[in-house]
């Protein structure tokens, strides 16, 4: 079977499919719709999924510098976008309890 080859994210092009049209197209028109649909929401969640990862490594670098004021601005900014990551169904509600908390917990374990 084919396998997907992905290309490589980090210089900002775009992905291959991730079914090889060549040996695997699908017949019926709603399940071509469907693999579209797919792949639009595969890249878009790989987007914010990678936004989440810098607006959390702003705070655990900030944590480790020791500056709490910006800990606390990229936390609260971090939390939003989680929430927000929920709220799209991109993470489970669950999950960004917990990445939330961590990263509260490391915020305030800076002396202020």
């Amino acid at each position: 079977m084919a396998l997907a080859v992905r290309a490589d994210a980090a210089r900002g092009s775009r992905l291959k499919p991730l079914v090889d049209s060549r040996f695997l197209m699908a017949n019926i028109k709603s399940q071509i719709k469907r693999n579209r649909q797919n792949e639009k929401r595969h890249e878009r969640n790989r987007a914010v999924k990678t936004s989440l990862k810098t607006s959390t490594k702003k705070v655990q670098v900030a944590v480790a510098e020791g500056d709490a004021e910006a800990a606390t601005i990229s936390q609260r900014e971090a939390a939003r976008s989680l929430d927000k990551a929920a709220s799209k169904g991109v993470l489970h509600k669950r999950t960004v309890a917990r990445k939330k908390s961590r990263l509260a917990k490391s915020v305030n374990k800076i002396p202020a």
